[in-house]
């Protein structure tokens, strides 16, 4: 106990920073999901393709963002590159509020894509130098429920904003919101080595991974890391399961409009309580494997034994059609466990390339395995749309969304086995 209270503790204060940055990155983008319904579509006669063509595009951009994010910010470093990242997608999110057709919330939408997809590349960075590996799921999970918290706040506070204000000033709160953080990352954030206020006790704890060596000078080029199966691994399994976190985000207010009849007031309590639960599910999947590890379970096989349960915990998302007939609680609450296990997936894959590559390759890696989940996004955005309205069309959009959900309930078990062949004991790659 001494000895932890030697360590100290700044790097929580660091961690603090980039949770707020993904909270405001998931309230930012939720708000047209929210607006759509009784807003967006009547006033601009959006079809269920419409909408989807629209989400497409930002995942398009978010998805060719990722790819050139990641390369960006490990030349030219976390704090610029997330603070370059963040000020852009807080102007693109104010700027929804003066799009006067379709093609001009395509376009605030691409530049959304395009700016928010320095987040995790930055995020994931961030924790690689802060934090040492048996920690890094545990930080991994509490930033990314940041995005949960976005989801929670998104429901609670943009109806309401929209019924006081206008439709438009929801996009502008939100997206000014951004600019206030932007403050307080210049002024406290720095990399451990040039840290004014990180003691020389916690920045040896920082760095006491004797495997991981401290030359972040030399870059890596995108080439040689797709040699590597470990990259593959990696990108493949974002391609597969990301999606489907994009299709809780988008279609989860839908889903609840179209099935059971629910008011944009109506989702408040139940989209906070799915958004909710997923908190709790990327913070014990993050905490998960850092116990095992602590009790020296080699690092592979605690984040594989992790992932694979929460694989499993997705699978009874199949049945939420079903038993959503006799109460919508049932559908709500197995949405919010599926929702809950992608976050706690999510927490111990994002910590699998920290795993598997050295600090100076994370945001490449990162932001590769993102373009992946992008182009997935892109894919499973495409085929909602399309066979919602083709369900639609025919009074049965309920097949429609038991469709989905068999996607859904499949993907993390197909990408585990995948994982397992590439990289089966997620060797590290030696650059």
């Amino acid at each position: 106990m001494e000895e932890k209270m030697k360590v100290g503790k700044y790097r929580w204060t660091i961690l603090s920073l980039v949770f707020f940055a993904t909270t405001v990155n998931y309230l930012d983008r939720q708000v047209i999901s929210l607006l759509k319904d009784d807003y967006l579509q009547p006033l601009f006669k959006w079809s269920e393709t419409d909408y989807a063509n629209i989400i497409v595009v930002f995942q398009i951009l978010y998805a060719a963002g990722m790819l050139g994010a990641g390369w960006v910010i490990d030349r030219i470093g976390t704090k610029l590159g997330y603070a370059l990242s963040l000020a852009i997608w807080s102007l693109a999110s104010i700027g929804h509020a003066f799009a006067r057709s379709t093609v001009g919330f395509m376009a605030a939408r691409g530049i959304l894509g395009v700016s928010e997809s320095g987040n995790f590349p930055a995020a994931i960075k961030t924790v690689a130098e802060w934090f040492p590996k048996k920690e890094r799921a545990l930080a991994t999970g509490l930033f990314n429920s940041g995005s949960n918290v976005g989801a929670i706040i998104a429901p609670l506070t943009v109806p309401l904003i929209a019924i006081s204000l206008g439709w438009q000033w929801a996009f502008i709160i939100t997206g000014a919101i951004g600019l206030i953080w932007l403050i307080f990352w210049l002024i406290v954030y720095e990399i451990p080595s040039r840290h004014k206020k990180l003691s020389k006790q916690e920045f040896e704890y920082i760095h006491s991974d004797k495997d991981e060596v401290s030359n972040n000078v030399e870059k890596v080029s995108w080439v040689k890391l797709l040699s590597y199966r470990q990259t593959w691994a990696f990108v493949i399994g974002k391609f597969l399961t990301d999606p489907i976190w994009w299709f809780y985000l988008f279609w989860l207010p839908s889903f609840l409009y179209q099935q059971y009849g629910m008011s944009k007031t109506d989702l408040a309590l139940p989209i906070a309580l799915v958004y909710t639960m997923t908190t709790f599910g990327s913070i014990f999947g993050g905490w998960l494997s850092g116990a095992l590890i602590n009790k020296g379970w080699p690092v592979y096989k605690a984040r594989r034994t992790s992932m694979l349960v929460f694989a499993l915990a997705v699978l009874p998302i199949v049945s939420a059609q079903a038993l959503g007939q006799y109460s919508h609680w049932y559908a709500i609450l197995i949405v919010g466990l599926a929702a809950s296990a992608h976050q706690a997936w999510s927490a111990n894959i994002f910590t699998t390339a920290s795993d598997m590559f050295p600090k100076k390759a994370v945001a490449s890696i990162t932001g590769l395995g993102g373009m992946a989940g992008g182009v997935g996004g892109i894919l499973i955005a495409k085929l909602a749309g399309a066979l919602l309205d083709y369900y639609k069309a025919l009074d049965n959009i309920t097949t429609g969304y038991y469709i989905m959900f068999i996607v859904c309930g499949s993907a993390y078990l197909l990408a585990w086995v995948i994982m397992g062949v590439l990289t089966p004991k997620m060797k590290r790659v030696d650059i």
